[in-house]
């Protein structure tokens, strides 16, 4: 079951368009990544599930009807520009932020303490917001959109601001929320946090949706029938044993590798036995596009 779908979602800014006929489905109790270069409409799309703007025609669908403007409170969302009030003081903020999700004082002050000390940021409570460091405020602002739990949470760059570290505290946050149920739309220009956390993506460019589906479907598709080997053995003797059958992509002579492309309809158990009289197979890998990859691909391909 989808927890959220756009139909023929269109959006128009004066002379720009925004989306153009998108249709999405979000999984239940999936991450779901929403990908696409800058000014491609992705920021419109979370704009409008979150109701902050409308769309000119076509629905969104929460839970199988239409969106409503009180399903907002089963939203959480984190937009890429933070919203923080810089001159108050942090727990007073969080407490205000997590009244307006509907909690009441004394459950909001029981959950955020929970969660200032697994991020053990519980120091920073009576510090006014202008004196924490971008990251710091980002795990902030992150504690308050996922404290009332909603079913559907938003993050728009949610590594933004964060070291290594940090970042993969954070990722590993996102993880346990979906494993605890939450479904999450997850809006990044970095592929690696994509393949590392998505489990459906959609990609928009130029206002129109271009590719979705599984990550791991996708990789497949996009699949070159390229295999990496690399071995110890005497190149020449073994570029000898596999011509006409393999073709040689690139060889690397420092490191005995090559890439081949099985278009000559070898399997993989063929071309190993092929080799074998000259060499010592050290590994061998089929090579599978990286997110990074394909996005580039197809966002070059749609120019």
């Amino acid at each position: 079951m989808n927890i959220l779908q756009s139909i023929s979602v269109n959006k128009q800014f004066a002379n720009h368009k925004a989306l153009h006929n998108v249709n999405i489905d979000v999984p239940t109790g999936k991450i779901f990544g929403l990908l696409g270069p800058n000014g491609a409409g992705k920021t419109t799309l979370i704009r409008i599930i979150n109701q902050i703007t409308g769309p000119d025609s076509g629905q969104i669908l929460f839970k199988g009807r239409q969106l409503e403007s009180n399903d907002v409170q089963n939203i959480g969302y984190l937009p890429e520009e933070r919203g923080l009030y810089k001159k108050m003081k942090v727990g007073e903020q969080a407490i205000y932020l997590a009244r307006l999700k509907g909690l009441s004082r004394n459950d909001a002050i029981k959950k955020l303490k929970f969660w200032f000390e697994k991020f053990e940021i519980q120091p920073w409570w009576d510090k006014k917001v202008e004196e924490l460091s971008k990251g710091m405020q980002q795990k902030i602002q992150f504690v308050v959109t996922i404290l009332h739990e909603p079913e559907l949470l938003i993050f728009d760059e949610p590594f933004s601001g964060f070291d290594p570290i940090n970042a993969n505290l954070m990722k590993n946050e996102i993880l346990n929320l979906k494993e605890n149920g939450s479904t999450i739309i997850f809006s990044t220009h970095n592929m690696a946090s994509v393949e590392a956390v998505c489990d459906n993506i959609a990609l928009i460019n130029n206002s129109v949706k271009i590719l979705d589906g599984g990550v791991d479907e996708i990789k497949q598709n996009f699949k070159s029938n390229l295999i990496e080997c690399q071995y110890n053995g005497d190149f020449q003797r073994v570029s000898a044993l596999i011509e006409g059958k393999i073709n040689i992509i690139e060889h690397r002579q420092n490191h005995t590798t090559h890439y081949l492309k099985g278009e000559l309809n070898q399997t993989n158990n063929e071309f190993v036995s092929l080799i074998l009289p000259e060499a010592t197979l050290t590994s061998f890998n089929e090579v599978v596009p990286s997110m990074d990859d394909i996005f580039i691909k197809v966002v070059e391909n749609d120019k």
